[in-house]
């Protein structure tokens, strides 16, 4: 097994199929040189920041030639004879991506960058403020490569974050999401925008394009599929997180996704512009990679690509990841697009490059001064960020005793003189399709043999062969296996795009069933590693189990039977440090699951059943899960008292503030992750189960004790009126429900809302 899988991927060929990234790569970006101007230049309107943003942006395009104008509706916004600079563009999710590329027609060569676990992972630190400060280290680098000489690469507008939800456990991109909550992905959706974007009042930082809109959670199919669910479930699930990403975050860009809502591609639907544009305020509206050809190749909506592209522009898409410069020149010749609509394109999209201060003098935009050297990401300040994250998102899934001894973890330093580290995932951390390139990596093996130092026998096996893994585990102290899957199924996911006959799956199938990936579904939930893990645990009772994955697992024999079991997401580059503090005590995990685990793929509906009702998340699900939404333990526990609310009451506009005491009731300091769920008891509609409406991580020393204050608004609450068509908040008493995961609820109070 190679060491560090985050760098051995420089070279990537350019995919055949639809993805972002690979559009992103499709053309070379043109070179940014200083360009010789027009004596003019200085009296161009456009250049003044005194002037009121809209007639900045007429006077620009007045001076712009058609061409130019076809141009900018790419990713490459500038306009060089002005001396108007593009923003371009880098993926984002969890990190900065600049690897290399060899192919295409030139050169580029890879920048490391600080990487964070993937969006699953963030998630489950359940800290929005730590994930804002991820997303101002991710929007500082932007602007560290677009504005030093060295790099010189224009990536102002960032692919992030991913706003979608993971609806069922099966789908492959479940790695790029926060979770399956709306309140709880908006949450972190709006912290991780206002992190990229900055706090400046005026200027933005880097701009933040969110994806992928909407209902896109299936890769078998995508390309043509159609995500059937009502109005209802639109307005009160799936755009949830979009719509507080735009209307909380300030965010101003979006992604198509490639799928049909009820029958109509995205990439053409009208709520583009009729709900996004002109009720959330958007402003760059993007195609995906490939996404206008396929609505004639594959959702057969129109003769060609011609037709396509003007349907498109229509719709109100300003951004293309394609070249499609041809086909819009024809549909300008022949009428069908005019040179007035494409103005009315780029006069929102333009708003992002004064936003971000391009056009006015560098000394006006604070964010001009980042630029030169340090870089940022061998600083300790983008270091301490990464750590923090890997440290908080570790979520604690077991840690029993045996009768008359203390639970196995925290391990003690004093008693452990060997140990074992042992699977596949022991000796790497993982990539994956959308994440860069760090420029450190720390595997567990290399965490745990940092920590214990070197009068401690560490024993490693990647695998069973020899029964290596049985003989590590059989003649250490504890032994710790390290399992999961491989979130590009193997190293060569670059050359797998095919579609396939039978599925009409973007990429071939994982060789494991239980693993899955962008273009690919997972078959099973079965982890496969289960096997060596019923091995090691044979020659060593005293078996952790760190689980690195990107979607839930059904280890039914695992929860039975091994005393301690941890879960983290992949591409942390602080994974190996992280894990180790908390396996020694340095650091008490208090990550928790941002999904329901299932214990059987049987307890889960069809996988293009987009109808949650049936039974998806917490909110629906019947029976009993492995593991809860919210679920995580800690080496201390915590007790809750004195719930209260600043009032009985909340106006249908208004916010209350619900309170309780927490203590923590053990030994050790922690953190406790508070969660407040609402039940609507008597609504006139039907409403889940219950409902996250806020939660707060919070550290306790030993004895301590704090009073949580979580805000309640109103807005919150509302459903979807299907005869109003309109947002509502129901006059109606409403159970308030205060614990540490959503099937363990501590207190319950109810108000009146009215």
């Amino acid at each position: 097994m190679t060491k560090y899988l985050l760098k051995i991927f420089p070279l990537l060929l350019v995919l055949t199929q639809p993805s972002s990234f690979s559009a992103q790569v499709a053309a070379k970006p043109p070179a940014q040189a200083a360009i010789p101007l027009p004596s003019t230049r200085a009296a161009y309107p456009f250049l003044d920041p005194a002037l009121p943003m809209d007639e900045r942006i007429a006077n620009l395009l007045s001076l712009m030639t058609i061409n130019e104008k076809i141009s900018c509706l790419s990713t490459r916004t500038g306009v060089p004879r002005l001396g108007v600079p593009s923003f371009g563009s880098s993926e984002g999710i969890h990190g900065v991506v600049q690897r290399a590329r060899t192919s295409g027609g030139y050169e580029r060569t890879m920048i490391t960058t600080t990487q964070f676990p993937q969006p699953p992972g963030m998630g489950e630190s359940w800290d929005p403020a730590l994930v804002q400060q991820a997303g101002g280290v991710e929007g500082y680098e932007a602007r560290f490569i677009t504005q030093t000489a060295k790099y010189n690469r224009q990536i102002l507008q960032l692919w992030g974050p991913q706003a979608d939800l993971a609806r069922d456990p099966r789908w492959g991109r479940s790695e790029e999401v926060y979770g399956e909550d709306p309140f709880f992905n908006g949450t972190m959706v709006t912290a991780f925008v206002k992190g990229l974007q900055g706090d400046d009042p005026k200027y933005w930082q880097s701009a933040a394009l969110l994806k992928h809109f909407l209902g896109n959670s299936n890769e078998n199919y995508r390309t043509s599929s159609s995500s059937e669910f009502d109005e209802r479930l639109f307005w009160e699930y799936y755009s949830v997180p979009f719509r507080m990403g735009f209307l909380d975050g300030g965010a101003k860009g979006v992604m198509a996704s490639y799928n049909a809502w009820n029958g109509t591609p995205m990439a053409v639907n009208p709520i583009l512009q009729s709900i996004l544009e002109k009720q959330w305020g958007v402003e760059i509206l993007s195609g995906d990679g490939g996404a206008i050809k396929l609505l004639y190749s594959a959702h057969k909506r129109y003769p060609d690509m011609q037709t396509a592209v003007a349907a498109a522009a229509h719709a109100g898409i300003n951004q293309y990841l394609d070249n499609v410069q041809a086909e819009v020149m024809a549909n300008v010749k022949n009428g069908s697009i005019t040179e007035k609509e494409i103005d009315d394109l780029l006069r929102l999209k333009f708003r992002t490059t004064i936003r971000l201060g391009l056009l006015d003098p560098p000394e006006m935009v604070p964010y001009s001064a980042i630029k030169d050297f340090p870089e940022p990401w061998n600083t300790a300040k983008h270091r301490e960020i990464s750590e923090k994250m890997a440290e908080e998102s570790v979520v604690l899934l077991k840690n029993s005793a045996r009768e008359g001894s203390a639970p196995l973890l925290p391990l003690k330093r004093d008693s452990i003189h060997s140990i074992a580290v042992i699977g596949p995932l022991a000796d790497s951390v993982r990539w994956d399709w959308y994440g860069g390139t760090a420029p450190h990596v720390v595997t567990p093996l290399d965490g745990l043999r940092n920590l214990v130092g070197p009068n401690v026998t560490v024993n490693y096996a990647a695998d069973e062969t020899g029964q290596a893994a049985y003989n590590a585990a059989h003649t250490s102290d504890v032994a710790v296996v390290v399992v999961g899957n491989d979130p590009t199924c193997g190293a060569d996911m670059a050359r797998d795009w095919h579609d396939t006959t039978y599925d009409g799956g973007g990429t071939l199938p994982c060789t494991d069933p239980g693993d899955g990936r962008e273009g690919r579904d997972r078959e099973s939930l079965n982890l496969a590693q289960e096997q060596l893990i019923k091995q090691v645990y044979a020659a060593n009772a005293k078996t952790i189990v760190i689980l690195v994955s990107s979607f839930p697992y059904t280890i039914g024999w695992t929860v039975a039977n091994v005393p301690a079991i941890l879960h983290m997401a992949h591409s942390s580059q602080d994974e190996g440090t992280a894990l180790a503090k908390v396996l020694f005590g340095d650091v008490n995990p208090a990550g928790r699951l941002v999904t329901t685990w299932p214990r059987s793929v049987e307890q889960l509906p069809p996988i293009m059943d987009y109808d949650i009702r049936h039974g998806r998340t917490y909110m629906y699900f019947k029976g009993d899960p492995l593991f809860p939404f919210g679920f995580g333990l800690s080496y201390t526990t915590f007790s809750y008292a004195n719930l209260k609310t600043s009032s009985p009451f909340l106006p249908h506009d208004g916010t209350l503030t619900v309170s309780v005491d927490v203590t923590n009731t053990g030994a050790l300091a922690g953190d406790e992750v508070v969660q407040l769920y609402v039940k609507h008891p008597k609504s006139k509609v039907d409403r889940p189960s219950q409902e996250l409406k806020g939660f707060q991580r919070i550290s306790l020393k030993a004895g301590e004790t704090k009073t949580v204050q979580i805000s309640l608004k109103a807005s919150t609450l509302a459903y979807w009126n299907d005869t109003r068509s309109k947002l509502e908040v129901e006059s109606e008493p409403l159970n308030l429900l205060i614990g540490s995961s959503s099937n363990d609820i501590k207190m319950t109070s109810t108000i009146q809302v009215h």
